[in-house]
């Protein structure tokens, strides 16, 4: 009887607790579903390291890029797992462009060329600093290669383009450069 009982007692808080965590998972879903709608860029989360594109767009000095990302479509893929690296062209980069290329960049009717550029700077893969070598091709996101060379025993891109820092993003790296790397 005692069993009975202890049997009785323990299924009940069984599905006590089922209904409880169906109530979570509904609100769980619900959440998930507006996230969903928003992409993983929309995702809130204060706590945890930032991904590539919320760490951009924390950077005022990164907010050309920030807005070329969004304006082609790519804020979801650069916050999605990875790993990505990304050398981010700080403002003065985009500003050393001819007069009126970001503007025409930024159009609808350009993102094709805008995504081009854009995945000219992306990496699927996390290399850091300390891994980069004298005459290393980095295949890119575009299709095509960039080379590392070293400058001054530092890393340059295609030797022209200065690695200012870098900062690690739950998703991979960001190197910020003070150039535009533009696809031959």
């Amino acid at each position: 009887m005692k069993k009975s009982f202890f049997i009785l007692g323990l299924a009940t808080l069984v599905l006590i607790s089922c209904k409880k965590n169906e109530t979570v998972a509904t609100t769980s879903n619900a959440e998930v579903t507006e996230t969903q709608t928003v992409g993983q860029e929309g995702v809130l989360d204060n706590e945890s390291t930032p991904d590539i594109v919320k760490l951009a767009a924390s950077n005022e000095d990164l907010s050309t890029l920030v807005k070329a990302v969004q304006s082609a479509g790519l804020a979801t893929s650069l916050s999605n797992a990875g790993p990505f690296t990304v050398f981010a062209p700080v403002n003065a980069a985009f500003d050393k462009l001819p007069a009126g290329t970001v503007e025409d960049l930024l159009k609808p009717e350009n993102n094709g060329k805008l995504n081009d550029i854009l995945g000219h700077h992306t990496y699927v893969g996390v290399i850091k600093t300390d891994q980069f070598s004298d005459g290393q091709n980095l295949g890119m996101v575009d299709g095509k290669n960039i080379t590392i060379k070293m400058v001054d025993g530092k890393p340059t891109v295609n030797g022209t383009v200065n690695i200012i820092a870098s900062v690690p993003a739950s998703n991979g790296i960001v190197h910020v450069v003070d150039g535009v790397i533009l696809p031959e």
